[in-house]
């Protein structure tokens, strides 16, 4: 069975020790399958992503080995791309225009339950009450090849959310195990493309790693409750979603995921003393054990921890159809 996995920041700051990890995993689950390891750029927001800010990523995962066996990719450059999948779910007739604030998300979910959302102190996790569901569908709005014509956007403000229904998704991950929500209930009709312009980090991941032919998905923990939505999409684009595997977040000593909110540091590599003991770190939150050797060189690291990853992540998990 072919492999590619993928790694895919976004270049909001410079890397730090979380995502480092998320980087290594992917790596070496790569490696142990004798598969192909890419790198992206999630770089669609313009105005929180920095160039600059991708060649630190890049030279920062250059200095400890980790390499894209192909053609770094840059979300930045694939409008077109997300344009037509989104005119594939236009043609659906999934597609609506939302010009709710989130003020007016609010209240409206207030309104429509007799008691206040569980999570009162953000946005995070408020169901879109689907106010706006009864604007007319986009079809007349893409051309007969089924990208989306220009002057559609401009001057535009709304959102587009996609219609959701009851339906529970099935899919399994292979450290977590079996998973299950209904998108409908517990998400509700999530944004495809923002008003503010962007495409949505739920259609851009699905777009890209169907283009990239990506099979194998190796992240974070905190990116787990994205795979129903992400899975709904591949569903809609007829594509098999990939293989799923979720790995343990790095905390700070208060129990909070390292991020750049939480200030977490940028990654020290200075000198190939530190690359290795940073790499060292990183492999021991996986699980992985390091040599006390003082002259090892990170390249036999590199080899010892694919092997020991090969014995302890097996691709043994059992395949789900969607």
């Amino acid at each position: 069975m072919s492999y590619i996995g993928r790694f895919a920041p976004s270049p909001t700051g410079p890397l730090h020790l979380g995502s480092l990890v998320a980087a290594l995993a992917s790596w070496l689950d790569a490696r142990a399958n004798k598969g192909l390891w890419l790198i992206r750029m999630e770089d669609i927001d313009r105005e929180r992503c920095k160039d600059h800010f991708s060649h630190l990523i890049l030279d920062q995962l250059s200095r400890c080995q980790l390499i894209s066996d192909q053609e770094v990719v840059y979300q930045s450059q694939r409008t077109h791309i997300y344009d037509t999948y989104t005119s594939q779910l236009i043609q659906q007739g999934l597609l609506y225009r939302c010009n709710c604030s989130r003020a007016q998300i609010w209240s409206a979910r207030l309104a429509s339950t007799t008691g206040s959302p569980q999570n009162t102190s953000s946005f995070a996790g408020l169901v879109y009450p689907g106010t706006c569901r009864n604007i007319p569908p986009l079809l007349e709005s893409t051309q007969a090849h089924g990208a989306l014509s220009e002057d559609h956007w401009l001057g535009k403000s709304f959102a587009l959310r996609i219609k959701t229904s009851p339906q529970t998704l099935d899919w399994w991950d292979r450290r977590l195990g079996p998973g299950a929500q209904d998108v409908g209930a517990e998400v509700g009709d999530f944004v495809i493309k923002r008003s503010d312009g962007p495409y949505s980090y739920q259609l851009c991941v699905v777009a890209d790693d169907i283009e990239q032919c990506v099979t194998h998905i190796v992240r974070g923990e905190d990116l787990a409750d994205n795979t129903p939505r992400q899975i709904l999409l591949y569903q809609l684009f007829q594509h098999r979603p990939p293989t799923y595997m979720h790995v343990p977040l790095v905390k700070n000593k208060d129990g909070d995921k390292l991020s750049k909110q939480t200030l977490a540091p940028a990654l020290d590599l200075d000198s190939m003393d530190k690359i290795i003991q940073t790499m060292k770190s990183a492999a021991s939150h996986l699980g992985l054990q390091s040599t006390e050797s003082t002259n090892c060189s990170l390249e036999s690291l590199l080899q010892n921890w694919t092997h020991q990853w090969s014995l302890i992540n097996p691709l043994t998990s059992p395949p789900i159809d969607h």
